[in-house]
């Protein structure tokens, strides 16, 4: 299937450009709590809609990893984006590491916010029941973020995370592409590149923690930092968007 422009916000008129890609909860308003914080006059940020979420939520698909770096790649070109950075949260951190993979040359540096690593994530039979439910129950990723944000946040805001995550995704996409992002293992390739990359992680993180970023991110990227982030869980752009957004662009800046 043909690479694909996605639906996108451009915030900020820099000269360094930024690809923000989504995780597998949220469209590109998950990131509406940095964008007032941004440096709008140093960088040019890109927030985009996956196929399946957002206004993308009717385009068609395989919804793999490897295609909607494709559809990540054909963006920066409709916007003549010749070289860029990344950031990518959660499963989009494993999204931008196939960008990576396909065009080294164009990518600056890279970020990853709670990140899936290159390896997949291997899942427990129990585990793996709850996350394929997801797609059709609700109650399960109200349970997931819940669970990833340390059992420490408010209901009113774990019921607006699912309610934005179903209201704002196709089940089919949603669950199709948990197989690609929990199942793609690239640790072998991305294996010692050189790319300057940021890890950022929360220390209420159960499932991507920072335990498993030094396990994983840490090891295959020799000019990697890793940032822990004490007050957050998984969902750091709403947990913690003015440290996030200074780490952040302190280290594209550098």
């Amino acid at each position: 299937m043909a690479a694909h422009v996605l639906p996108h916000d451009r915030v900020g008129n820099g000269d360094h450009a930024v690809l923000v890609v989504h995780g597998w909860f949220g469209d590109r308003t998950s990131f509406a709590s940095v964008q007032a914080h941004l440096n709008r006059s140093a960088h040019s940020y890109v927030f985009v809609d996956l196929r399946g979420y957002g206004e993308a939520v009717d385009v068609a698909g395989e919804n793999t990893v490897g295609e909607a770096a494709d559809d990540l790649l054909a963006t920066a070109d409709s916007l003549g984006l010749e070289r860029f950075s990344l950031v990518g949260h959660s499963m989009g951190g494993m999204i931008a590491q196939h960008v990576l993979l396909k065009a080294p040359e164009r990518v600056r540096r890279l970020v990853g916010i709670s990140p899936v690593p290159a390896s997949g994530v291997p899942f427990d039979e129990q585990t793996w029941e709850l996350f394929a439910g997801a797609a059709e129950r609700p109650q399960n990723r109200r349970a997931i973020i819940d669970s990833t944000s340390g059992n420490r946040l408010p209901d009113a805001w774990l019921d607006a995370m699912t309610r934005r995550s179903v209201e704002h995704t196709d089940s089919r996409a949603f669950r199709r592409i948990l197989d690609s992002w929990s199942g793609t293992d690239i640790h072998q390739e991305v294996d010692g590149n050189p790319t300057p990359v940021l890890v950022c992680a929360g220390a209420h993180d159960k499932s991507l923690t920072p335990e498993v970023m030094k396990a994983t991110w840490m090891q295959w990227y020799p000019n990697a930092e890793l940032e822990v982030y004490a007050d957050a869980g998984h969902y750091a752009p709403d947990e913690v968007p003015l440290a996030l957004v200074a780490r952040i662009e302190t280290f594209l800046s550098s």
